[in-house]
């Protein structure tokens, strides 16, 4: 008698932990689903496209306060490039190849060009120490070689045109591009300017004068090189100019009560919404022509590195949007805005500034005001941000 209860009650036993088991079974998969859901819903529905829609600025939701350098835009000169500064300036290095999509504000009945765009013009006297060298004859491909391979002595970067033919289009020479050419009769150098390095020293643009001025006697070619002191002064106001718009906008998404968000979950969130995660640790957002709108990076010290992110922890996130570089700055900003949102729902965070403020929607409005400034300032003075010549510039 005494055996037969105790198998009776291993049995019910054995019942119960059967159910307890698939109790805690369903619950797992109710939370999995609960959580896919959530994702699927911050992600799946439809949203407008910012950068190929028409704008409204009637449709702007809630939005966050961003972070921006000391410089107030009122400093920044109307036309910098009308006035000779003579103090030497040093340009404040900044964090991290854009041009505008094409497709903006592009008519659908406008025919399409087949022939490419001529290299001259993404080059301008405002930006670049530009010489000429012409000849009677062609300068053979083996006599430009070596000019080539002086282009990284002058501290800023070289590009070299040529022109094979008189009347031809102008195309950019390279070593791949002068290996399979007869030569040149007309060539041009574009010594930058500056960048974030600051402006060009007046020894390295005496150096490239005299390059040009040795290889064209050689050649038995005329040459125009600009006067040297005037385009330094010219470098000094540009690399001003320059500090003055190199603003990047922050908006940071910190954990609540000191929690932690988890690098797997920030992974599938940035994948869903369109980043990719590139080798410098950054999150990149490009649009359909590989240019880089925006960042998502870490707020704190680790990067995001491939091989770290199942294991990372960190309090919060960064998207960062460089302004001089990125094309319809308020386009991209109200998209960006408008992610770092539902990341902040999805991960349960909080939208701050760099002192851990939250973001208000009157901050973010008066930040969004002040990129439009900026762009507006750099298109008045010839420098249009997304630019070719913007990217040079701030790099």
């Amino acid at each position: 008698m005494d055996i037969l209860n105790m198998s009776d009650l291993q049995i019910s036993l054995i019942i119960i932990g059967i159910i307890v088991i698939a109790g805690v079974a369903v619950f797992n998969w109710l939370q999995q689903l609960r959580y896919r859901r959530k994702v699927q819903a911050a992600f799946d529905h439809k949203h407008d496209d910012i950068l190929l829609d028409s704008y409204n600025p009637e449709e702007i939701v809630q939005r966050i306060e961003p972070k921006f350098n000391k410089t107030p835009i009122s400093d920044i000169q109307s036309d910098p490039f009308t006035q000779i500064d003579s103090s030497i300036l040093q340009r404040e290095a900044k964090k991290t190849s854009i041009t505008p999509n094409p497709s903006i504000n592009t008519p659908l009945s406008t025919p399409i060009n087949s022939s490419p765009p001529s290299p001259l013009l993404d080059y301008d006297n405002n930006t670049n120490y530009i010489v000429n060298i012409r000849s009677e004859s062609i300068i053979a491909n083996t006599y430009i070689a070596k000019l080539l391979q002086r282009k990284f002595d002058f501290g800023k970067p070289v590009c070299w045109l040529g022109q094979r033919h008189k009347n031809e289009p102008w195309e950019e020479i390279t070593n791949e591009t002068n290996v399979d050419s007869d030569g040149y009769i007309h060539l041009k150098g574009c010594l930058q300017l500056a960048d974030r390095t600051g402006p060009i020293s007046e020894i390295n643009l005496s150096k490239f004068r005299d390059l040009v001025q040795d290889f064209a006697t050689q050649m038995h070619a005329a040459t125009d090189c600009p006067d040297i002191v005037s385009t330094h002064e010219k470098a000094v106001i540009l690399d001003k100019f320059c500090a003055e718009v190199d603003v990047m906008i922050g908006i940071n998404i910190i954990s609540k009560d000191d929690g932690a968000f988890v690098g797997t979950k920030i992974r599938a969130l940035a994948e869903a919404s369109g980043f990719k995660l590139e080798s410098e640790g950054l999150f990149k957002y490009r649009d359909d022509n590989n240019n880089v709108l925006f960042t998502l990076s870490n707020y704190e010290s680790p990067q995001f590195l491939p091989e770290n992110m199942k294991s990372l922890t960190t309090h919060g996130v960064t998207f960062l949007l460089d302004v001089p570089r990125v094309a319809h700055g308020e386009r991209v900003f109200d998209q960006m805005t408008h992610l770092a949102k539902i990341f902040s729902n999805t991960l349960g965070g909080i939208m701050v500034d760099d002192n851990r403020v939250p973001l208000s929607d009157s901050g973010i409005l008066r930040s969004k005001q002040q990129l439009v400034e900026i762009q507006s300032t750099m298109k008045k003075n010839h420098i249009n941000a997304g630019s070719a010549n913007a990217l040079r510039l701030f790099v």
